[in-house]
């Protein structure tokens, strides 16, 4: 081979690699749905309910863009990698469309021991403001899994309170707040849509499952006289700047779901929350290639079934259907309900 043939040689392999490495060949991701290994996070509120051998442990981060994928082809990798990767093929039509390949929701199961700090969230706007190029604002949902009896959140401000009186409440940093914010009683089976500039509390005793905007911006109000650390600050200015003192929450109507029947807890322009019920029929979904469906078992035990694949899920334990999978099919093994979360 001369030097001419030689240099030829190179140069088409440097573009194969080249192609290759930066994935201009456009290769579809494999349909096969996948589990994600939870993140926790271990906040002074937390029980021992998520993780009884490390106490406190507050969240479990079971959909999120920082998960590691632990079964399937992908394991190892991160959902966010994936995403730049596969964009639509894992994320849908629909997703990509609102928020390009950027992995865009949230989901954590919460173990509330102790009331969390009263808090307020931005919006897309005011997150882009307050922070900087590239943030989003945080929406979020709450459905609640458990209680103990007679639990309390705090969900919003008392009807007729003037922006100003809210203002004074919060730069005063004390207990003053709890005077107007509106308590909400809740028990099992409760869901609750969380608009930005609504300020609120999970309190004790409740095991909640959360989905939100992939965003982390909180800004905390009070924290029931906990002193202020590195990690556990008050953020006054911010949290005036976007409270809303007419934003309100109240219990959503639950929604009772028979054998086989999909039913919607809430929906918004970021996610869709449903709940699905199987006692002895198997019910059939499909991604249409829409979106991903994120299928965690609240009760239970089922199988899910996509093309040659087959995998048991038990309670608290989660599932990602990428968008390009299509059908499949959850089959109980025992009387189950399923939290699925999409866009």
């Amino acid at each position: 081979m001369d030097d001419g043939q030689l240099t030829t040689r190179n140069h088409l392999l440097s573009v194969v690699y080249r192609l290759w490495s930066h994935s201009d060949y456009n290769i579809p991701m494999n349909k096969t749905p996948f589990s994600l290994a939870p993140e926790y996070r271990d906040y002074v509120w937390g029980g021992a309910k998520l993780r009884p051998e490390i106490v406190p442990t507050a969240e479990a981060w079971i959909i999120y863009a920082g998960n590691r994928i632990s079964s399937g082809p992908y394991a190892g990798r991160t959902l966010s990698d994936i995403s730049l990767e596969f964009g639509s093929d894992l994320l849908g039509a629909r997703a990509v469309a609102q928020t390009g390949n950027r992995f865009p929701v949230l989901v954590k199961i919460l173990d509330c021991a102790q009331w969390l700090s009263l808090q307020v969230h931005p919006n897309d706007e005011q997150a882009q403001k307050l922070e900087g190029e590239g943030f989003f604002g945080k929406t979020e949902a709450w459905h609640v899994l458990e209680t103990e009896p007679n639990v309390k959140l705090v969900a919003g401000i008392k009807p007729n309170t003037s922006a100003d009186a809210l203002t004074n409440a919060i730069q005063s940093k004390s207990e003053s707040i709890l005077d107007l914010v509106q308590m909400v009683e809740v028990k099992a089976g409760d869901t609750l849509f969380m608009t930005p500039g609504t300020i609120h509390a999970l309190g004790p005793g409740m095991l909640i499952y959360e989905i939100q905007q992939t965003s982390d911006l909180t800004y905390r109000v009070y924290d029931w006289g906990r002193p202020e650390t590195e990690t556990r600050k008050l953020h006054i200015d911010k949290a005036i700047a976007v409270s809303n003192p007419d934003a309100v929450t109240s219990v959503l109507q639950t929604v009772q779901a028979g054998d086989g029947e999909v039913k919607t807890l809430t929906e918004c322009e970021y996610f869709k929350l449903e709940t699905v019920s199987v006692e002895e029929k198997t019910v059939g979904l499909d991604t249409r290639g829409e979106s991903f469906h994120g299928l965690t078992v609240i009760e239970g035990q089922i199988q899910v079934s996509a093309g040659e694949e087959a995998f048991v899920l038990n309670k608290f334990e989660t599932l990602l259907i990428p968008a390009c999978c299509g059908a499949y099919q959850i089959k109980p093994l025992t009387k189950s309900r399923v939290l699925k979360a999409s866009v």
